[in-house]
Parts: C-alpha cells; structure tokens; sequence
C-alpha cells in the first residue's frame, strides 16, 4: 500500500508580507505591522513581519506592547487585497494538486495530499513541495514555509515546530523521526490542538512533554479529559487516522450561524440593545439568504475589560422554526433583558442561531400567521437582491443610522476589519 505523504503549507506572516510586496519591500527585513491606526494603541497587530519577531515582539500583540524604540511601519487591514492573494496562491496549488487533494484550513494555511501526485511528477515530497513553495514566491512575492508527514497531523507539527528551524523553511516528520525529536519537545503549548487550558491540565499532573503522555495511565487521561483523551494519546504517538477523503467527505450534524463584535469603546446597556437588534436583523438575512431557519438564539454579553467580570450567557428557545426577524427579534431582547446586567458598561458581545435546518422544516405555532412570514421574507428577500446589486449600506433600517449604531460601519468590513476600499 502507497505510503500517505501530506504537505501543510503557510504563508509566512501572510498579511504583513502582502502589504511589503504592495510597497516593494522584503517582508524578511522590514519592520511593518498591519494594525488599524484609528483605533486605540490596545488594538491588536493583525501581523507583524519576520524582522520584527527576530526583535522578540510575539505575533499578535498589541500596538503599546511594541517598545518604543522600534521604528515600523503601520498598514492598516486590507482584507479583500488579502483575501485576493490567498485565492490567487489557491489557483498555484492547483496547477499542482487536484482540488479534491487540497483542504483549506485557514486564508494562510492549507493542506495538499502528495500521495499520488510523487510518483507522477518523478520526485520526493521535498521536490515536490520547494517547486510549489518558489512557484508562490515568483508569482505573488510571499514567502511559504511548509511541513511534510506521513499523516495530517505529523505535516501541520513539521510546520509548526520543524520548518522555522530548517534553511529551506521544510521540516519533515514521520512517527519514528516525531518520537524520537519530539517526545521531549516544550512547551506542549507548540503542538497543535493542545492550548493552554489543556497544556495547564496536563502540567498539574506532571506531564510537561508528549512522551510523558505515552507513559501515562490512559484511565486517569480519560477521566481527565473524557473521549478526547483518545486523540491526544493518538497524537502523543504521532498517530493520526484522519485522511484527506475523511475530511472532505465531513458534514456536521448540527449546524449554527453566529456573528460577534468587540467594541470600540464600552456601550450602556440602552446603547447595547441596539447593536443586539442590529445583529439579530443581519443573522435574519442571512438565514434567508442561505434558506435555513432556527428554533433557538444564543446571546453573549461580555462586560468592560477593566471589571474582570464572567461575561452574561444565555438561551432562548422559540415554539416555532423561523427566519423572519419580526418573530425572532422579541425573543432575543428578552433574553437581552433577561441576562444582562442593567448598570455595567458592556464591551463585547455575540449572537448565534442554534441547530438551523433547511426551510422546508419551518414549524407555525397556533398564532402564526404563515401570509405575514410570507410577506416579512419577501422583503427580506427583495433587500438581499438590493445589497448584492448596490452594496450592503445601500438599504439600512432607521436603527442603524443613529449613533451608537455599528451595522454600517462593519457592512464596510471583512471578518470585523478594514476591506481595503
């Protein structure tokens, strides 16, 4: 049987490098962050380039963190000029790869299955994975680093922990190498789908490394950690039964929709009302863009930063499944009204539709009345067509245009930061 072989490739501090190659600069030795100058200097860098992590500033940090003695650049987020690089670094892959080999784990970051494509192109995984690595950089201007194993998870560790010490940005991992390398390796935090709640659990009863996990009584990690005790001793082995046809063959059993928002400055409790009524009208649309209704809605409300207070969470649960936000919306301010505490200043909140099915699973109660659905989805529909043709912010309810109100400034956003137009 042909040995599985995987590449997971990464764009090397993709956004930042996309906007260095705009300005004609070497992502490699020039210090830019892309972060958002309008925003306070707690915002964090959505980026920063490899010269500023060799300083010692962590990805991800924020603006004050960087010491002041650091001179950079500061892009702020364009997120359709990234997302348009990702597609176009796609299409390179599949000059090589079938779509069917390739899974995309993140707009940086995805995963090639090498097995048969090897012996077609007459070379070794190495091969193989440097011609699509200079391909990126001669076309695009980024740089990839890349992990190949004889497993998914053996190529995502390869990148993570073996390619940034390699010259050619490639490491290499089958179980053999992975015990022998890696079983002593912290902390357990570098392993992938061990964070630091886990790594936390683990310390506490002395495992610091993966190798002590293989020699640990697997009765007390499923009590510990239940049926994911499984994969994280299947990973401590460097095992991994997931493959490319499993992953592409996944569907869920349960679906759910969400949107969330962290915002710009701490909002009352009138103030935040709104936003909620803003985002359940957008979830709405988006549920009849998509055909799917719920039955359920789920709030977040997480209070001012400086309070260190546990966020207010709940759920309500509707006699009927629906879209049409004239019957979802009192619902959901009444669990507003229900969970949040009337007097602390709010920061951050999210709002998600529990378990959506298809439209042809819409549920009336004996109060409903099916002609005003008919109608309310109608105009939702028409309003659809009208921001697909002219743009989001070509229709907005009246809510959205008073002051607190954040719908139209995030219909200008991607992913909840600036599109670049």
């Amino acid at each position: 049987m042909e040995e599985q072989i995987y590449l997971c490739i990464d764009l090397k501090s993709f956004y930042a490098s996309v906007e260095c190659v705009k300005r004609g600069l070497d992502p490699l030795i020039t210090n830019l962050v892309v972060a958002d100058p309008e925003r306070s200097a707690k915002t964090i860098c959505l980026a920063i380039t490899p010269s500023m992590k060799a300083l010692g500033i962590k990805n991800r940090c924020r603006v004050f963190q960087i010491p002041k003695d650091v001179e950079y650049i500061m892009a702020p987020p364009r997120m359709k000029l990234y997302i348009k690089y990702s597609a176009d670094i796609y299409a390179i892959y599949l000059k090589y790869i079938a779509k069917e080999d390739i899974h995309v784990y993140s707009i940086d970051e995805a995963f090639l299955d090498l097995t048969h494509y090897l012996s077609m192109y007459h070379v070794n995984a190495r091969e193989l994975a440097l011609r699509i690595m200079e391909d990126v950089k001669s076309s695009t201007g980024i740089t990839a680093a890349a992990g190949i194993g004889t497993n998914l998870y053996l190529a995502k560790v390869a990148l993570d922990i073996m390619a940034k010490h390699a010259k050619d940005n490639i490491g290499f991992l089958n179980e053999e190498i992975y015990q022998k390398t890696l079983w002593k390796h912290q902390p357990l935090t570098d392993f992938w789908r061990i964070g630091k709640g886990i790594a936390n659990r683990l310390n506490r009863i002395g495992i610091v490394n993966m190798g002590y996990i293989t020699r640990t009584n697997e009765d007390l990690l499923y009590r510990l950690f239940g049926i994911d005790a499984e994969l994280l001793i299947d990973h401590a082995w460097g095992r991994e039964a997931t493959t490319m046809a499993d992953v592409k063959a996944y569907k869920s059993k349960s679906n759910s929709m969400s949107s969330g928002q962290v915002l710009a400055r701490d909002y009352s409790f009138e103030e935040c009302r709104l936003i909620v009524k803003e985002m359940a009208d957008a979830l709405c649309l988006d549920m009849v863009d998509k055909s799917v209704v719920t039955g359920s809605m789920s709030l977040m409300i997480g209070y001012s930063n400086e309070l260190g207070l546990k966020p207010a969470i709940g759920t309500t649960s509707m006699p009927v499944t629906t879209n049409s936000y004239r019957t979802i919306i009192p619902y959901v301010m009444g669990l507003y009204e229900r969970i949040v505490n009337k007097n602390t200043p709010i920061r951050r909140l999210s709002l998600s539709c529990n378990n959506v099915v298809n439209e042809a699973y819409e549920q009336y109660d004996l109060f409903t009345d099916p002609a005003e659905l008919e109608k309310d989805r109608k105009l939702q529909k028409a309003a659809l067509e009208i921001k697909e043709k002219f743009g989001k912010n070509s229709l907005v309810r009246g809510m959205d245009l008073q002051e607190a109100g954040t719908t139209i400034e995030r219909n200008r956003q991607i992913g909840g930061h600036k599109s670049g137009e």
